[in-house]
Protein backbone atom coordinates (compact mmCIF):
# COMPACT_ATOMS: atom_id res chain seq x y z
CA UNK A 1 0.00 0.00 0.00
CA UNK A 2 0.85 3.87 -0.21
CA UNK A 3 -0.50 7.07 0.54
CA UNK A 4 -2.19 8.38 -2.13
CA UNK A 5 -2.36 11.73 -2.91
CA UNK A 6 -5.37 13.01 -5.40
CA UNK A 7 -8.84 11.76 -5.09
CA UNK A 8 -8.12 9.86 -8.46
CA UNK A 9 -4.95 7.85 -6.64
CA UNK A 10 -7.44 7.00 -3.67
CA UNK A 11 -10.44 5.88 -5.81
CA UNK A 12 -7.75 3.99 -7.56
CA UNK A 13 -6.27 2.39 -4.54
CA UNK A 14 -9.54 1.79 -2.64
CA UNK A 15 -11.01 -0.25 -5.90
CA UNK A 16 -7.06 -2.42 -6.04
CA UNK A 17 -8.02 -3.38 -2.28
CA UNK A 18 -11.93 -3.94 -2.69
CA UNK A 19 -12.11 -5.69 -5.66
CA UNK A 20 -10.28 -8.86 -4.38
CA UNK A 21 -12.11 -8.44 -1.01
CA UNK A 22 -15.39 -8.50 -2.61
CA UNK A 23 -14.44 -11.50 -4.98
CA UNK A 24 -13.52 -13.44 -1.93
CA UNK A 25 -16.23 -12.36 0.08
CA UNK A 26 -18.96 -13.60 -2.80
CA UNK A 27 -17.14 -16.63 -2.88
CA UNK A 28 -17.46 -17.48 0.41
CA UNK A 29 -21.06 -16.66 0.16
CA UNK A 30 -21.49 -18.83 -3.18
CA UNK A 31 -20.81 -21.72 -0.53
CA UNK A 32 -23.00 -21.20 1.57
CA UNK A 33 -25.98 -20.51 -0.78
CA UNK A 34 -24.98 -23.95 -2.60
CA UNK A 35 -25.47 -25.24 0.88
CA UNK A 36 -28.60 -24.13 0.86
CA UNK A 37 -29.64 -24.60 -2.79
CA UNK A 38 -28.77 -28.38 -3.00
CA UNK A 39 -30.35 -29.16 0.49
CA UNK A 40 -33.60 -27.85 -0.79
CA UNK A 41 -33.60 -29.76 -4.20
CA UNK A 42 -33.25 -32.32 -1.73
CA UNK A 43 -36.79 -31.90 0.21
CA UNK A 44 -37.71 -29.19 2.31
CA UNK A 45 -36.56 -30.98 5.81
CA UNK A 46 -33.77 -31.05 4.44
CA UNK A 47 -33.86 -27.33 3.74
CA UNK A 48 -35.28 -26.00 7.30
CA UNK A 49 -32.40 -28.14 8.67
CA UNK A 50 -29.75 -26.77 7.31
CA UNK A 51 -31.30 -23.52 7.96
CA UNK A 52 -31.65 -24.24 11.61
CA UNK A 53 -28.46 -25.47 11.52
CA UNK A 54 -26.50 -22.06 10.19
CA UNK A 55 -28.85 -20.07 12.17
CA UNK A 56 -26.87 -21.37 15.22
CA UNK A 57 -23.77 -21.62 13.55
CA UNK A 58 -22.98 -18.01 11.84
CA UNK A 59 -23.74 -15.66 14.99
CA UNK A 60 -20.83 -17.94 16.72
CA UNK A 61 -18.81 -17.94 13.18
CA UNK A 62 -19.10 -14.26 12.82
CA UNK A 63 -18.64 -13.30 16.19
CA UNK A 64 -15.39 -15.21 16.90
CA UNK A 65 -13.97 -14.41 13.49
CA UNK A 66 -14.67 -11.03 14.77
CA UNK A 67 -11.81 -11.07 17.33
CA UNK A 68 -9.43 -12.51 15.13
CA UNK A 69 -10.99 -9.38 12.53
CA UNK A 70 -9.05 -7.39 14.47
CA UNK A 71 -5.69 -8.17 13.50
CA UNK A 72 -6.49 -6.17 9.72
CA UNK A 73 -7.04 -2.39 11.38
CA UNK A 74 -3.76 -3.35 13.84
CA UNK A 75 -1.53 -4.62 11.02
CA UNK A 76 -2.38 -1.85 8.47
CA UNK A 77 -2.21 0.90 11.17
CA UNK A 78 1.47 -0.56 11.53
CA UNK A 79 2.46 -0.30 7.88
CA UNK A 80 1.19 3.11 7.85
CA UNK A 81 3.19 3.73 10.68
CA UNK A 82 6.64 1.99 9.12
CA UNK A 83 6.76 -0.55 11.76
CA UNK A 84 6.17 -3.77 9.54
CA UNK A 85 8.84 -5.62 12.44
CA UNK A 86 5.79 -5.81 14.72
CA UNK A 87 3.89 -7.87 12.57
CA UNK A 88 5.65 -11.60 12.84
CA UNK A 89 5.03 -11.31 16.45
CA UNK A 90 1.19 -9.67 16.34
CA UNK A 91 0.32 -12.59 13.75
CA UNK A 92 1.68 -15.51 15.87
CA UNK A 93 -0.14 -14.48 18.91
CA UNK A 94 -3.05 -14.36 16.87
CA UNK A 95 -2.44 -17.72 15.60
CA UNK A 96 -2.23 -19.09 19.52
CA UNK A 97 -5.40 -17.46 19.91
CA UNK A 98 -7.45 -19.08 17.22
CA UNK A 99 -6.37 -22.63 18.30
CA UNK A 100 -7.65 -21.61 21.97
CA UNK A 101 -11.09 -20.48 20.43
CA UNK A 102 -11.75 -22.82 17.85
CA UNK A 103 -11.05 -25.50 20.54
CA UNK A 104 -13.44 -23.95 22.99
CA UNK A 105 -16.58 -23.55 20.40
CA UNK A 106 -16.19 -27.32 20.19
CA UNK A 107 -16.08 -28.22 23.33
CA UNK A 108 -19.07 -25.94 23.94
CA UNK A 109 -20.99 -27.11 20.97
CA UNK A 110 -20.66 -30.61 22.29
CA UNK A 111 -22.47 -30.22 25.09
CA UNK A 112 -25.25 -27.75 24.24
CA UNK A 113 -26.08 -28.41 20.74
CA UNK A 114 -28.52 -30.71 21.69
CA UNK A 115 -30.40 -29.47 24.42
CA UNK A 116 -30.86 -26.37 22.34
CA UNK A 117 -32.32 -28.08 19.53
CA UNK A 118 -34.54 -30.31 21.52
CA UNK A 119 -36.15 -26.89 23.36
CA UNK A 120 -36.93 -26.06 20.11
CA UNK A 121 -39.48 -28.40 19.76
CA UNK A 122 -38.79 -28.81 15.80
CA UNK A 123 -39.77 -31.77 13.52
CA UNK A 124 -37.51 -34.93 14.09
CA UNK A 125 -35.82 -34.57 10.68
CA UNK A 126 -35.22 -31.05 10.83
CA UNK A 127 -33.89 -31.48 14.57
CA UNK A 128 -31.89 -34.63 13.03
CA UNK A 129 -30.88 -32.82 10.01
CA UNK A 130 -29.46 -29.64 11.94
CA UNK A 131 -27.91 -31.48 14.72
CA UNK A 132 -25.58 -33.62 12.35
CA UNK A 133 -25.44 -30.96 9.79
CA UNK A 134 -23.13 -28.88 12.47
CA UNK A 135 -21.57 -32.23 13.59
CA UNK A 136 -20.14 -32.29 10.16
CA UNK A 137 -19.37 -28.69 10.09
CA UNK A 138 -17.05 -29.00 13.16
CA UNK A 139 -14.30 -31.01 11.84
CA UNK A 140 -13.45 -27.64 10.02
CA UNK A 141 -13.96 -25.07 12.88
CA UNK A 142 -9.90 -24.85 14.19
CA UNK A 143 -9.03 -24.84 10.36
CA UNK A 144 -11.38 -22.31 9.30
CA UNK A 145 -10.02 -19.85 12.41
CA UNK A 146 -6.20 -20.36 11.57
CA UNK A 147 -6.76 -19.45 7.71
CA UNK A 148 -8.69 -16.22 9.28
CA UNK A 149 -5.76 -15.37 10.78
CA UNK A 150 -3.32 -15.26 7.84
CA UNK A 151 -6.02 -13.96 5.91
CA UNK A 152 -6.61 -11.14 8.00
CA UNK A 153 -2.57 -11.12 7.84
CA UNK A 154 -2.30 -10.97 4.41
CA UNK A 155 -5.83 -8.11 4.10
CA UNK A 156 -4.00 -6.14 6.85
CA UNK A 157 -1.00 -5.03 4.29
CA UNK A 158 -3.65 -4.41 1.22
CA UNK A 159 -2.27 -7.77 -0.10
CA UNK A 160 -5.98 -8.94 -0.79
CA UNK A 161 -5.71 -10.44 -4.00
CA UNK A 162 -3.70 -13.54 -2.61
CA UNK A 163 -6.85 -13.93 -0.22
CA UNK A 164 -9.24 -13.92 -3.43
CA UNK A 165 -7.08 -16.63 -5.23
CA UNK A 166 -7.23 -19.04 -2.22
CA UNK A 167 -10.93 -18.65 -1.86
CA UNK A 168 -11.79 -18.89 -5.74
CA UNK A 169 -9.89 -21.64 -5.58
CA UNK A 170 -11.48 -23.55 -3.21
CA UNK A 171 -15.67 -22.59 -4.34
CA UNK A 172 -15.24 -25.52 -7.18
CA UNK A 173 -14.25 -28.77 -3.99
CA UNK A 174 -17.22 -26.91 -2.22
CA UNK A 175 -19.33 -27.50 -5.13
CA UNK A 176 -18.15 -30.90 -5.56
CA UNK A 177 -18.35 -32.27 -2.43
CA UNK A 178 -21.85 -30.73 -1.75
CA UNK A 179 -22.91 -32.58 -5.11
CA UNK A 180 -21.11 -36.31 -3.88
CA UNK A 181 -22.25 -35.98 -0.15
CA UNK A 182 -25.67 -34.09 -0.42
CA UNK A 183 -26.80 -36.79 -3.50
CA UNK A 184 -24.53 -39.20 -2.96
CA UNK A 185 -22.32 -39.27 -6.01
CA UNK A 186 -19.03 -40.31 -7.33
CA UNK A 187 -19.33 -43.08 -4.63
CA UNK A 188 -19.94 -40.91 -1.53
CA UNK A 189 -23.08 -41.58 1.01
CA UNK A 190 -26.03 -39.75 0.04
CA UNK A 191 -26.37 -37.65 3.13
CA UNK A 192 -29.13 -34.99 2.04
CA UNK A 193 -28.61 -32.14 4.05
CA UNK A 194 -26.18 -33.20 6.80
CA UNK A 195 -24.07 -33.75 3.60
CA UNK A 196 -23.72 -29.66 3.30
CA UNK A 197 -21.93 -29.69 6.85
CA UNK A 198 -19.52 -32.14 5.88
CA UNK A 199 -18.79 -30.50 2.90
CA UNK A 200 -18.27 -27.15 4.35
CA UNK A 201 -15.77 -28.92 7.28
CA UNK A 202 -13.86 -30.22 4.78
CA UNK A 203 -13.82 -26.80 2.71
CA UNK A 204 -12.53 -25.21 5.63
CA UNK A 205 -9.39 -27.59 5.53
CA UNK A 206 -8.56 -27.08 2.15
CA UNK A 207 -8.69 -23.30 2.55
CA UNK A 208 -6.52 -23.39 5.37
CA UNK A 209 -3.42 -25.88 3.27
CA UNK A 210 -3.81 -23.51 0.35
CA UNK A 211 -3.55 -20.23 2.72
CA UNK A 212 -0.18 -21.93 5.17
CA UNK A 213 1.36 -22.74 1.21
CA UNK A 214 0.90 -19.15 0.40
CA UNK A 215 2.71 -17.69 3.66
CA UNK A 216 5.55 -20.00 1.68
CA UNK A 217 5.30 -19.30 -1.66
CA UNK A 218 4.64 -15.68 -1.92
CA UNK A 219 7.41 -13.57 -1.65
CA UNK A 220 5.81 -10.39 -0.25
CA UNK A 221 5.03 -12.49 3.14
CA UNK A 222 7.30 -15.11 3.09
CA UNK A 223 9.79 -12.88 4.55
CA UNK A 224 7.76 -12.47 7.78
CA UNK A 225 8.46 -16.49 8.26
CA UNK A 226 5.19 -17.00 10.10
CA UNK A 227 4.96 -20.42 10.42
CA UNK A 228 9.13 -20.99 10.65
CA UNK A 229 10.01 -18.57 13.67
CA UNK A 230 7.89 -19.09 16.34
CA UNK A 231 7.12 -16.92 19.21
CA UNK A 232 5.84 -17.78 23.14
CA UNK A 233 2.36 -17.54 23.71
CA UNK A 234 1.88 -14.45 25.45
CA UNK A 235 -1.44 -13.34 27.36
CA UNK A 236 -0.62 -10.22 27.48
CA UNK A 237 -0.49 -9.70 23.80
CA UNK A 238 -3.76 -12.05 23.66
CA UNK A 239 -5.16 -8.98 25.91
CA UNK A 240 -4.05 -6.89 23.62
CA UNK A 241 -5.24 -8.34 20.68
CA UNK A 242 -8.85 -9.27 22.71
CA UNK A 243 -9.10 -5.38 23.73
CA UNK A 244 -9.62 -4.89 20.33
CA UNK A 245 -11.62 -7.90 19.31
CA UNK A 246 -14.14 -8.35 22.07
CA UNK A 247 -16.08 -5.43 21.09
CA UNK A 248 -15.53 -5.89 16.89
CA UNK A 249 -16.98 -9.64 17.65
CA UNK A 250 -19.34 -8.61 19.77
CA UNK A 251 -20.66 -5.99 17.80
CA UNK A 252 -20.84 -8.21 14.46
CA UNK A 253 -22.46 -11.10 16.67
CA UNK A 254 -25.01 -9.06 17.48
CA UNK A 255 -25.59 -8.14 13.97
CA UNK A 256 -25.36 -11.62 12.85
CA UNK A 257 -27.28 -13.20 15.58
CA UNK A 258 -30.78 -10.93 14.84
CA UNK A 259 -31.25 -13.16 11.52
CA UNK A 260 -30.43 -16.00 13.64
CA UNK A 261 -33.08 -15.52 16.11
CA UNK A 262 -35.23 -14.66 13.84
CA UNK A 263 -35.11 -18.15 12.10
CA UNK A 264 -34.57 -19.82 16.01
CA UNK A 265 -38.21 -18.05 16.76
CA UNK A 266 -39.44 -18.75 13.32
CA UNK A 267 -38.82 -22.29 13.91
CA UNK A 268 -40.45 -22.42 17.26
CA UNK A 269 -43.72 -20.33 16.12
CA UNK A 270 -44.25 -21.24 12.19
CA UNK A 271 -44.34 -24.02 10.09
CA UNK A 272 -41.65 -25.73 7.92
CA UNK A 273 -42.79 -23.75 4.92
CA UNK A 274 -42.49 -20.72 7.11
CA UNK A 275 -38.88 -21.48 8.07
CA UNK A 276 -37.62 -22.78 4.48
CA UNK A 277 -39.22 -19.42 2.67
CA UNK A 278 -37.51 -17.41 6.06
CA UNK A 279 -34.03 -19.42 4.75
CA UNK A 280 -34.07 -18.36 1.22
CA UNK A 281 -34.64 -14.45 2.33
CA UNK A 282 -31.58 -14.51 4.39
CA UNK A 283 -30.07 -16.65 2.09
CA UNK A 284 -30.13 -14.62 -1.05
CA UNK A 285 -29.78 -11.28 0.76
CA UNK A 286 -26.73 -12.44 2.68
CA UNK A 287 -25.48 -12.85 -1.15
CA UNK A 288 -26.15 -9.22 -1.68
CA UNK A 289 -24.65 -8.03 1.58
CA UNK A 290 -21.28 -8.87 0.70
CA UNK A 291 -20.46 -6.15 -1.15
CA UNK A 292 -21.31 -3.87 1.64
CA UNK A 293 -19.52 -5.94 3.64
CA UNK A 294 -16.84 -5.70 1.15
CA UNK A 295 -16.52 -2.47 1.07
CA UNK A 296 -16.24 -2.26 4.48
CA UNK A 297 -13.63 -4.57 4.98
CA UNK A 298 -11.34 -2.32 2.67
CA UNK A 299 -12.61 0.98 3.98
CA UNK A 300 -10.99 -0.80 7.74
CA UNK A 301 -7.94 -1.24 5.75
CA UNK A 302 -7.23 2.35 3.92
CA UNK A 303 -8.69 4.55 6.78
CA UNK A 304 -6.34 2.25 9.09
CA UNK A 305 -3.54 2.95 6.76
CA UNK A 306 -3.87 6.47 6.84
CA UNK A 307 -4.24 6.93 10.69
CA UNK A 308 -1.30 5.34 10.92
CA UNK A 309 0.39 7.72 8.89
CA UNK A 310 -1.11 10.60 10.21
CA UNK A 311 -3.19 10.73 6.96
CA UNK A 312 -6.89 11.88 9.17
CA UNK A 313 -7.79 14.15 5.38
CA UNK A 314 -7.13 11.38 3.67
CA UNK A 315 -9.43 9.24 5.94
CA UNK A 316 -12.19 11.28 5.55
CA UNK A 317 -12.00 11.11 1.90
CA UNK A 318 -11.73 6.90 2.11
CA UNK A 319 -14.87 6.96 4.41
CA UNK A 320 -17.36 9.38 1.94
CA UNK A 321 -16.10 7.06 -0.73
CA UNK A 322 -16.51 3.47 0.80
CA UNK A 323 -20.00 4.66 2.92
CA UNK A 324 -21.70 6.26 -0.58
CA UNK A 325 -20.50 3.20 -2.76
CA UNK A 326 -21.99 0.81 -0.06
CA UNK A 327 -25.74 2.87 -0.16
CA UNK A 328 -25.70 2.99 -3.81
CA UNK A 329 -24.93 -0.94 -4.90
CA UNK A 330 -27.55 -2.05 -2.13
CA UNK A 331 -29.93 0.79 -4.04
CA UNK A 332 -29.59 -0.86 -7.23
CA UNK A 333 -29.57 -4.71 -5.83
CA UNK A 334 -33.26 -3.56 -4.40
CA UNK A 335 -34.84 -3.01 -7.12
CA UNK A 336 -33.72 -5.82 -8.72
CA UNK A 337 -34.59 -8.14 -5.82
CA UNK A 338 -38.61 -6.32 -6.19
CA UNK A 339 -38.81 -7.20 -9.74
CA UNK A 340 -37.55 -11.39 -9.49
CA UNK A 341 -38.63 -12.24 -6.00
CA UNK A 342 -40.52 -14.95 -7.11
CA UNK A 343 -37.87 -16.41 -9.93
CA UNK A 344 -35.51 -15.80 -7.17
CA UNK A 345 -37.15 -18.22 -5.09
CA UNK A 346 -37.15 -20.80 -7.09
CA UNK A 347 -33.48 -21.66 -7.39
CA UNK A 348 -33.92 -22.70 -4.07
CA UNK A 349 -36.87 -25.01 -4.17
CA UNK A 350 -39.80 -25.96 -6.49
CA UNK A 351 -42.46 -25.98 -3.53
CA UNK A 352 -45.11 -23.16 -4.67
CA UNK A 353 -46.30 -22.55 -1.28
CA UNK A 354 -42.42 -22.01 -0.04
CA UNK A 355 -41.95 -19.53 -2.69
CA UNK A 356 -45.28 -17.51 -2.53
CA UNK A 357 -44.22 -16.59 1.57
CA UNK A 358 -40.40 -16.09 0.54
CA UNK A 359 -41.94 -13.19 -1.79
CA UNK A 360 -43.74 -11.60 1.01
CA UNK A 361 -40.36 -11.80 2.86
CA UNK A 362 -38.41 -10.16 0.04
CA UNK A 363 -40.77 -6.96 0.31
CA UNK A 364 -40.50 -6.33 3.60
CA UNK A 365 -36.56 -7.45 3.15
CA UNK A 366 -36.36 -4.79 0.48
CA UNK A 367 -36.86 -1.82 3.05
CA UNK A 368 -33.68 -2.65 5.11
CA UNK A 369 -31.28 -2.84 2.84
CA UNK A 370 -30.35 0.66 2.67
CA UNK A 371 -29.91 0.64 6.19
CA UNK A 372 -27.82 -2.69 6.31
CA UNK A 373 -25.63 -0.60 3.78
CA UNK A 374 -24.87 2.43 6.01
CA UNK A 375 -24.35 0.67 9.05
CA UNK A 376 -21.95 -2.05 7.71
CA UNK A 377 -19.66 0.89 5.70
CA UNK A 378 -19.89 3.19 8.94
CA UNK A 379 -18.45 0.55 11.27
CA UNK A 380 -15.98 -0.21 8.49
CA UNK A 381 -14.39 3.40 9.13
CA UNK A 382 -14.93 3.42 12.87
CA UNK A 383 -12.61 -0.02 12.80
CA UNK A 384 -10.11 1.77 10.60
CA UNK A 385 -9.51 3.97 13.46
CA UNK A 386 -9.64 1.10 16.08
CA UNK A 387 -12.72 2.54 17.60
CA UNK A 388 -14.48 -0.18 18.72
CA UNK A 389 -16.06 -0.29 22.01
CA UNK A 390 -18.62 2.16 21.91
CA UNK A 391 -20.10 0.92 18.59
CA UNK A 392 -20.20 -2.52 20.69
CA UNK A 393 -22.98 -0.73 22.61
CA UNK A 394 -24.49 1.14 19.74
CA UNK A 395 -24.59 -2.61 17.98
CA UNK A 396 -25.90 -4.02 21.68
CA UNK A 397 -29.15 -1.35 22.14
CA UNK A 398 -30.12 -1.36 18.19
CA UNK A 399 -30.16 -4.97 17.67
CA UNK A 400 -31.75 -6.24 21.20
CA UNK A 401 -33.06 -3.63 22.66
CA UNK A 402 -34.72 -2.16 19.80
CA UNK A 403 -34.47 -4.65 16.78
CA UNK A 404 -35.71 -8.44 18.08
CA UNK A 405 -38.12 -6.99 20.47
CA UNK A 406 -39.61 -4.79 17.75
CA UNK A 407 -39.46 -8.19 15.72
CA UNK A 408 -40.81 -10.71 18.04
CA UNK A 409 -44.02 -8.29 19.37
CA UNK A 410 -44.89 -7.30 15.53
CA UNK A 411 -44.81 -11.33 14.79
CA UNK A 412 -46.79 -12.82 17.82
CA UNK A 413 -49.16 -9.77 18.41
CA UNK A 414 -50.27 -8.63 14.92
CA UNK A 415 -51.36 -10.03 11.69
CA UNK A 416 -47.88 -9.17 9.86
CA UNK A 417 -46.75 -12.81 10.99
CA UNK A 418 -42.86 -13.85 10.10
CA UNK A 419 -42.71 -10.22 8.03
CA UNK A 420 -42.85 -8.55 11.64
CA UNK A 421 -39.60 -10.43 12.27
CA UNK A 422 -37.79 -8.24 8.88
CA UNK A 423 -39.56 -5.04 9.96
CA UNK A 424 -37.89 -5.31 13.34
CA UNK A 425 -34.57 -5.86 11.75
CA UNK A 426 -35.24 -2.74 9.96
CA UNK A 427 -35.83 -1.10 12.97
CA UNK A 428 -32.70 -1.95 14.52
CA UNK A 429 -30.05 -1.02 11.54
CA UNK A 430 -31.98 1.63 10.65
CA UNK A 431 -30.94 2.60 14.73
CA UNK A 432 -27.54 1.41 14.38
CA UNK A 433 -26.51 3.03 11.21
CA UNK A 434 -27.54 6.28 13.06
CA UNK A 435 -25.53 5.63 16.16
CA UNK A 436 -22.09 4.69 13.82
CA UNK A 437 -22.79 8.10 12.27
CA UNK A 438 -22.74 10.35 15.41
CA UNK A 439 -19.74 8.37 17.00
CA UNK A 440 -17.93 8.63 13.50
CA UNK A 441 -18.24 12.47 13.67
CA UNK A 442 -17.08 12.70 17.23
CA UNK A 443 -14.22 10.17 16.64
CA UNK A 444 -13.22 12.49 13.73
CA UNK A 445 -13.30 15.65 15.60
CA UNK A 446 -11.65 13.99 18.62
CA UNK A 447 -8.00 12.57 16.18
CA UNK A 448 -8.16 16.48 14.37
CA UNK A 449 -7.90 17.74 17.75
CA UNK A 450 -5.02 15.47 18.07
CA UNK A 451 -2.87 15.99 15.36
CA UNK A 452 -3.44 20.06 15.95
CA UNK A 453 -1.81 19.29 19.15
CA UNK A 454 0.85 17.78 17.95
CA UNK A 455 1.39 20.61 14.92
CA UNK A 456 1.18 23.19 17.58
Amino acid sequence: MYHAHTLKEKIHLFLTILWPIMITQISLSAMNLVDTMMAGRVGTDDLAGVAIGSSLWAPIFTGMNGIMLAITPIIAQMMGANERHKIHYTVNQAVYLAIVIGASIILLGSIVLDPILTFMDLEKSVQHIAFHYLVGLSIGIIPLFLSNVIRNFFDGQGYTRITMFITVLAVPFNILLNYSLIFGQFGMPKLGGIGAGYATGITFWIILVTSLIMTFKVKLVSEYKLFIKWVKPSISAWKEQLSIGIPMGLSIFFEASIFSVVTLFIGMMFSTNVIAANQIVISFTTLLFMIPLSLSMAITIVVGFSIGGKQLEAAKQYSYIGVFSAIGFLSIGSIFMFFFKEPIAYLYTTDPAVVHIAAQLFTIAIIYQLSDASQASLQGVLRGYKDVKLPFYIAFVSYWVIGIPAGLLLAAFTSLGPSGFWIGITLGLTGAAIGFFIRLRIVYRRERAKLMDVAT
